[in-house]
């Protein structure tokens, strides 16, 4: 899954937040600042999990999130949970 967050979500602690909330699921993937001030997430795991981390995302969250667009994406072979979840840049 890809989600792009809009709305105050840079400076608060989003992709911290959203690494620790990952940590305590069978997730991979990676969260960023982008440019134009929206946070930008993709998951990877079991579908419970992946939906899991950004229903905990979205509550702890809410007061900063005014919007989140959900992309599905194919499969990444190879990648697994072991890989974990990273902050990139």
């Amino acid at each position: 899954m890809r989600v792009r967050y809009t709305g105050r979500v840079q400076g608060v602690g989003f992709r911290a937040t959203a690494q620790r909330l990952a940590a305590a699921l069978a997730v991979s993937g990676w969260v960023r600042n982008e440019p134009d001030g929206s946070v930008l997430l993709e998951a990877q795991g079991r579908e419970h999990d992946v939906r899991e981390l950004l229903g905990r995302i979205s509550q702890a969250l809410s007061r900063q999130i005014a919007a989140a667009w959900t992309d599905e994406l194919p499969e990444l072979p190879g990648e697994s949970p072991a890989d974990g979840f990273h902050i990139t840049r």
